[in-house]
């Protein structure tokens, strides 16, 4: 299911630079299908969500808040090795 997707130009930019991909490659995402687990890392003041689902057949990391019913993007990558090892054991 696509997903209505927002991002900062600035962050979009940026995202693009360190990781080669765009904020908007993010409406692609199965929505339905991410594994999603609360970011707690620190106090981001808001809720802010880490999502893992396959991109364009290889697994991507996802970090995301929820705004106004639409998805607020902050980070889209690829997952790392680690994190494919985790997402097919579980």
């Amino acid at each position: 299911m696509k997903q209505y997707v927002m991002f900062d130009l600035e962050k979009d930019a940026s995202n693009q630079r360190k990781h080669g991909l765009s904020l908007a490659d993010a409406a692609g995402l199965d929505w339905n299908a991410l594994r999603i687990q609360a970011d707690t890392r620190r106090d981001y003041r808001e809720e802010r969500l880490v999502g893992y689902g396959p991109l364009e057949s290889r697994l991507h990391c996802v970090v995301f808040t929820p705004r106004d019913g639409a998805i607020r993007v902050i980070s889209l990558r690829r997952a790392n090795n680690r994190e494919i090892k985790d997402h097919e054991q579980s």
